[in-house]
């Protein structure tokens, strides 16, 4: 199963896509699109450990996805508070049937 997002990271205004795909419902490969730099290369260390067994990023261990991109938006300088990292793992998880495929989002209020 292919699934696919379009992400709005926020302030730096990089659009995302995301694409996450499985054949058996277990092993899954990403796809990204993006202008940004920093995750042209967390796509690369994505692309690196591929294909994620997405079952086994439910248990004890750290999700190897969100474990690279946290590693590399620490390096970049960039925030390391960067939503595109969970999306492509919620992506990954709809592809393997692991969760159902609802939107999802939040609003930043500053009072």
């Amino acid at each position: 199963m292919k699934t696919k997002t379009n992400i709005n990271p926020g302030v730096c205004n990089f659009e995302t896509e995301v694409t996450a795909s499985t054949e058996d419902s277990q092993n899954v490969t990403f796809e990204f699109n993006s202008e940004c730099e920093t995750i042209k290369a967390f796509a690369k260390k994505v692309a690196d450990i591929s294909p994620v067994n997405a079952i086994m990023t439910l248990g004890p261990e750290e999700n190897p996805v969100l474990l690279e991109g946290r590693k590399l938006l620490q390096v970049k300088g960039c925030c390391d508070a960067c939503i595109v990292p969970a999306c492509a793992v919620k992506v990954m998880q709809v592809s393997a049937g692991l969760a159902l495929p609802k939107d999802a989002s939040f609003t930043i209020i500053q009072e």
